[in-house]
């Protein structure tokens, strides 16, 4: 852990150079590490680069690309020589890539070299320079197309030389964090110094990170979630981080984990849930027999802890810290993971807050809860319009972003003159001070009898549902319906599984996968209909049959789907 005379990344970067020194810091899967010492030789060689570029203070540089330890050096580069990153999604268009470097002004565009040939030669007054990601140091000059041949470095660059002289202050920017909201309204949030800092070190009460934690990394870096607590934190406590050189999938994660054998890593509740619904509870639910003891809490319980140790096992058998955030966690795998005893915590933020508000190891708070507020960040509830005990959540601290960036209307809407920001959250607090999510006000339905109806609600009753992978809950012409993904694979095994179970009885029948569907849909319409309240009663299911489009943090994109 380090001491820090400054809030600031430069003096994190300083002082982990110091602390830390030969100490593993940044690695791919299977490739030979970064020190942190190497970090520092790095970070200094870029940021020499960048200001032969003409890149000063306050300056703004995007970069875009998947996770790996140039983007980390990239971005620590810039931060601590007191000039802006302006992190992109790899996920944005090319249309909105070309957008954002417009409104941000980034002078230079450190991209990977697929993400540079998908922008082509878009003509952006402000950018000067574009450099490949997986050299950092090959430069194209906007106009020009002049290449420097690899290896080669600019003109004043000096081997081994310490960071650049900068003065970087606490309250300076340091990031402008452009969201990809649930709502398609993306935003470029200010983030300082201060905030990020400050909101990795409140991070540490939750969970101590040290020079033995190593973290296996599968979100995308230009998210506030992965960027504070998956490379600042650790960062911060001198533990290494792995990346992935694929994207995540099972047959890249699972051979990582086996290699990597974390002891941190952090993720979104569908990783999670993805992982029970197709793996874990059809192989405890298989056959009647075994759907019947399930349904039996001593069994299930039992059944859960034997499958909590296969998947601590395949998650390497030494995970000290699953973190979960970025939306909310389905309440049945919630009971999965504590039954199982895994070691999983919840957290709850926003980008606007650099991101943790609040948050604890799973065992210690109430179940469906995010754990209490972060040491030194005040959270309270508006009642008002909303009915005593639950509101939307406002809070106030070190963390709270500066604003958005060139929307000076936008920030005034939330953030207050006293520095309280309104989250655009309802929720609650229990009596042992555990902060409860109930929602997005702005995903609030008016019923037809004018009564407020949050469809989290309904949906966390749908996920609960045999084969239901993921839902949300809509108006549509008057009506309120879901639309509901299931798992495809699944009713296949079950259709034949049921054709083979006929035939041994001497019977013919034939079942599509479409007629199973469609009666588990009608089962589903009964089965909410009866948990929920009168109001909230839902007068269709819909299947839909891809997968819903999704932000960063795998929240479903509500927009696309009123």
């Amino acid at each position: 852990m380090l001491k820090l005379e400054h809030l600031t990344i430069r003096d994190m970067v300083e002082q982990a150079i110091k602390e830390y020194g030969d100490l593993p810091f940044l690695s791919f899967v299977g490739r030979e590490p970064v020190s942190f010492a190497g970090m520092g030789r790095e970070v200094s060689r870029i940021q020499g680069m960048l200001r032969s570029y003409g890149v000063e203070q306050d300056d703004r540089v995007a970069i875009l690309g998947p996770n790996m330890p140039n983007w980390v050096l990239a971005y620590l580069a810039v931060t601590s020589m007191g000039a802006v990153a302006v992190p992109l999604m790899p996920e944005f268009t090319a249309q909105e890539i070309v957008q954002t470097l417009g409104h941000s002004a980034s002078k230079v565009l450190i991209a990977s070299e697929k993400q540079i040939e998908r922008i082509g030669k878009e003509e952006l007054p402000d950018l000067t320079h574009r450099i490949i990601l997986e050299e950092l140091c090959l430069s194209i000059k906007d106009g020009a197309a002049e290449n420097m041949e690899k290896g080669g470095q600019p003109e004043n660059f000096v081997e081994d030389s310490p960071l650049i002289p900068a003065r970087v202050a606490e309250d300076e920017l340091a990031a402008i964090i452009y969201t990809s909201g649930t709502t398609g309204n993306s935003k470029g949030v200010m983030l300082s110094h201060r905030n990020i800092v400050f909101d990795a070190m409140q991070g540490y009460t939750v969970q101590k990170v040290t020079p033995d934690d190593v973290f296996l990394s599968i979100l995308p870096l230009a998210h506030t979630y992965e960027n504070t607590l998956g490379m600042i934190l650790p960062l911060f406590g001198g533990a290494r981080i792995y990346y992935l050189d694929k994207p995540p999938t099972a047959s890249v994660l699972v051979p990582a984990l086996k290699e990597v054998r974390p002891t941190c890593m952090l993720s979104v509740p569908l990783v999670i849930e993805k992982i029970f619904k197709n793996s874990v509870h059809p192989n405890l639910t298989k056959g009647p027999v075994m759907s019947l003891l399930y349904k039996l809490p001593p069994l299930r319980k039992l059944l859960h802890n034997v499958a909590g140790k296969k998947l601590f096992k395949t998650f390497g058998g030494r995970m000290v810290f699953f973190g979960i955030g970025g939306s909310k966690l389905d309440g049945t795998v919630e009971r999965f993971l504590r039954e199982a005893r895994f070691p999983f915590a919840i957290g709850y933020g926003l980008t606007e807050t650099s991101p943790l508000i609040a948050g604890g190891v799973g065992k210690n708070i109430a179940f469906r809860s995010t754990g209490p507020a972060l040491p030194e960040v005040e959270v309270t509830i508006d009642e008002a319009g909303h009915g005593e005990g639950q509101g939307e959540i406002l809070v106030r601290g070190k963390n709270v972003m500066k604003g958005y960036y060139k929307r000076p209307d936008l920030t005034g809407e939330v953030l207050s003159p006293e520095g309280w920001l309104r989250t655009g959250d309802l929720g609650c607090f229990d009596k042992n001070g555990n902060l409860h999510i109930n929602g997005r006000i702005k995903n609030m339905i008016i019923g037809a009898n004018g009564k407020n109806i949050m469809p989290e609600d309904i949906e966390s009753v749908i996920n609960t549902f045999g084969l239901v992978v993921e839902s949300i809950v809509v108006k549509q012409k008057g009506k309120l319906v879901a639309l509901v993904h299931l798992n495809r694979d699944e009713i296949e095994n079950r259709v034949q599984e049921f054709i083979a179970d006929t035939r041994k009885s001497g019977k013919e029948a034939v079942k599509t996968a479409e007629e199973y569907i469609n009666e588990h849909l009608r089962e589903l319409l009964q089965y909410v209909n009866t948990r929920v309240n009168k109001f909230s009663r839902l007068q269709g299911v819909l299947y839909q049959a891809q997968p819903f489009e999704k932000t960063a943090t795998q929240k479903i994109k509500r927009y696309l789907y009123g």
